[in-house]
C-alpha cells in the first residue's frame, strides 16, 4: 500500500530518493575533503576508506528500508494504537516494519554501493572467489546485524517508551562510526564495539582480512569470518527481546 501510494507522484518519488542518496553521499564529501589535506587517515588510503564507507552505508540500507520504521513502535506505544495491530491476523513485528514503508531509502542504498564501487575499481588486491564471497557476505551479514538492533532497540522502547533517539544512536550513529579506519579510534572504543555492541563485524574485521591489514585488538584471524555467526546471535536476542516486550504490553488503559 505505502508503494503504491508512493508511486502515486512518481516525481515526487524520484526526488525525494535522489535528495535521500545525496544527503547520505555528504558524509563521503566530507571525507573527500579531508583526503584533500592528507593522503592516509588512520594509515588508510582513500580507496580503503571507500570500502569501509560503502559496506557499511549498504548495509544499514538495506537493513533501514526493511525495519527502520522500528522507531515509530514509541508513539503506538504510547498512544495505545498498538492494540490495533494485536488484532490483526498478522505478527505485530511485520506491521510495524511494514508501516509507513519509505521505498525513497532505496537512495541510501544506491549511494553506498556506487561508493563502494568506486573504492573497489582503486584498490590494489588480488581479488579471489574466497574475497568475492567475503565482501557479499560481509554487506549481508552487515545488514541483518544492523537490523538485529532496529529490532533490539524496538523492544527497549516497551520500557522505555520513548527510546527512538537511543536506538539511531547504535545504527545511525554506529553507521558513521563504521566509516572510518578502526586505527583513528581509542583502542577501548574498538573493544566496545568488538565485544559489547559487535558493530565491527558489520565491516572493520571482514574489510581489514579482505585488505590484508592487522587487527589493531590483536585478535584471531578466523574472526574476521564470523560476521554470520554474530548476526545469528544478535538476531536471536534480538527476537527473544522483541517478543519479551510484546507480551509486556499492557496497552494505555484508556
Amino acid at each position: 500500500m505505502w508503494v503504491r501510494s508512493a508511486m502515486a507522484y512518481r516525481l515526487s518519488f524520484v526526488l525525494t530518493t535522489l535528495g535521500s542518496a545525496l544527503t547520505s553521499f555528504l558524509d563521503f564529501v566530507a571525507i573527500l575533503i579531508m583526503f584533500a589535506h592528507v593522503d592516509a587517515l588512520g594509515g588508510f588510503t582513500v580507496a580503503e576508506v571507500a570500502l569501509l564507507y560503502g559496506a557499511t552505508s549498504t548495509s544499514l540500507g538495506l537493513a533501514d528500508l526493511a525495519l527502520g520504521n522500528l522507531d515509530r513502535i514509541g508513539s503506538r506505544i504510547r498512544d495505545g494504537t498498538l492494540d490495533v495491530l494485536l488484532v490483526r491476523p498478522a505478527p505485530v513485528f511485520a506491521q510495524v516494519a511494514a508501516d509507513r514503508f519509505a521505498l525513497r531509502r532505496i537512495g541510501r542504498i544506491a549511494q553506498g554501493l556506487f561508493v563502494l564501487g568506486w573504492g573497489l575499481t582503486r584498490l590494489d588486491v588480488n581479488w579471489s572467489v574466497g574475497r568475492v564471497v567475503m565482501l557479499v557476505v560481509m554487506i549481508v551479514a552487515g545488514a541483518v546485524i544492523f537490523g538485529a538492533v532496529f529490532a533490539a532497540g524496538g523492544a527497549f522502547q516497551f520500557v522505555a517508551q520513548d527510546a527512538a533517539e537511543v536506538q539511531n544512536s547504535f545504527t545511525y550513529g554506529g553507521n558513521t562510526l563504521l566509516q572510518y579506519p578502526p586505527t583513528v579510534f581509542a583502542t577501548e572504543l574498538v573493544r566496545g564495539v568488538t565485544f559489547v555492541v559487535p558493530l565491527a563485524f558489520v565491516n572493520w574485521l571482514p574489510a581489514l582480512w579482505l585488505l590484508g591489514r592487522d587487527d589493531p585488538l590483536g585478535l584471531p584471524g578466523w574472526v574476521s569470518f564470523c560476521s554470520p555467526l554474530v548476526a545469528a546471535v544478535m538476531c536471536g536476542a534480538a527476537g527473544l527481546a522483541w517478543r519479551f516486550g510484546v507480551r509486556s504490553y499492557r496497552s494505555t488503559g484508556s
